[in-house]
């Protein structure tokens, strides 16, 4: 008689000091900013940060580097919104990858554009 062996996992996410997404949306259309609840501004600029709490830090970051507004700021899922000019936004977004990778060792993505 063979026995049956059920075997089970348990899966934790534990967050490491990364951005996972830093991407311009150069002409988002208005529906985008409709649905978002933001004032159309230009250009969307978007970023997925953990640990969540970072997010602060990039928002804090994205203000000081260049003129875009914080469209929304999330510290419960690394979620951050930009929006500005097109070359504001694009600015933001390097210096606040360059910013957690130099200043806080965190692993990063290129920032890519649409």
């Amino acid at each position: 008689m063979s026995e049956l062996i059920a075997q089970r996992v348990i899966e934790e996410s534990v967050p490491g000091k990364q951005v996972t997404l830093a991407h311009v949306i150069a002409a988002p259309i208005e529906e985008i900013y409709e649905s978002l609840g933001v004032e159309n501004n230009g250009a969307i600029g978007i970023l997925t940060i953990s640990p969540y709490e970072a997010a602060i830090i990039a928002a804090d970051i994205a203000g000081k580097s260049a003129g875009v507004t914080v469209g929304f700021l999330d510290r419960f899922t690394g979620s951050v919104l930009l929006n500005g000019d097109v070359e504001s936004v694009e600015v933001a977004l390097e210096s606040v990858v360059s910013g957690l990778k130099n200043l806080l060792n965190f692993e990063v993505v290129p920032v890519t554009k649409s």
